[in-house]
């Protein structure tokens, strides 16, 4: 089965249509989208829409808790709370009410999915390095054989094996070995900090046990011009154009 895994498109509709099209020549057999649909970009509504037409499983990302009211985000910057009060705005009802019927995390075989770690997806927290990495490690047992993340909009992942490895395997395609499991950061459809500003989504093909990252380029200038029009922080359009 060839599943691909799409994260953190926040509100970005070029990106994810550019995405949907290249998935559809791929002919993958399924779609997990692990949140973070809304939130910095300019087109929430727009997103749902394709997402819900898209994945078959859609996650529960910070953002989309954050705009539908299962977060309190009182305590992030203030860009980031202003653009969520204007996604919220923006969202009718039955967007708001499919947000906020979302799951936290997902397993479908011997593939798990969550938007962050996978210890209390609800915290959200981050696997960025070996040393949050090495924090998995006294649940091997309990883990899948890998577990696909997003939130950090980063490609970082990791290999994990008895009794205390922890190797980082970053790069553009991974075979999985069997006797180590494994955390993989799918990248960031709407918003990459990876220094590369093509979206960026992953193909787990469970039958030859490989992920690969897939890149697409997207009309990066239409999606900054829409956040600059919707009157939200100018950092959100300028970071699109250097993938940070």
């Amino acid at each position: 089965m060839r599943i691909a895994v799409l994260s953190d498109i926040h509100s970005n509709l070029e990106a994810l249509s550019r995405v949907v099209s290249r998935l559809r020549l791929l002919r993958v057999d399924k779609v997990i989208c692990l949140g973070d649909v809304v939130g910095y970009g300019a087109s929430p509504s727009e997103c749902c829409r394709l997402v819900r037409e898209t994945a078959e499983v859609t996650l529960l990302g910070n953002h989309d808790a954050a705009a539908s009211g299962r977060m309190d985000y009182g305590f992030y910057y203030e860009g980031a709370r202003h653009a969520l009060d204007w996604t919220a705005s923006q969202l009718d009802p039955r967007e708001l009410e499919w947000l906020r019927g979302l799951p936290y995390a997902h397993r479908l075989g011997d593939a798990g999915f969550c938007h962050g770690s996978p210890l209390d997806p609800p915290e959200y927290a981050y696997v960025l390095a070996s040393e949050q990495a090495r924090e998995l490690l006294p649940h091997l047992d309990w883990l899948p054989k890998v577990t696909f993340i997003g939130h950090s909009h980063l490609c970082k992942s990791f290999a994990l094996g008895a009794p205390d490895q922890v190797e980082d395997v970053s790069g553009t395609v991974l075979s999985l070995e069997p006797e180590r499991k494994y955390v993989v950061t799918a990248g960031s459809v709407g918003q990459p900090r990876d220094g590369d500003p093509r979206a960026c989504f992953v193909v787990y093909d469970s039958g030859e046990e490989r992920v690969t990252w897939h890149r697409v380029s997207y009309e990066v200038e239409a999606a900054a011009r829409r956040i600059t029009e919707a009157g939200l922080a100018p950092n959100f359009a300028r970071r699109l154009f250097l993938g940070v």
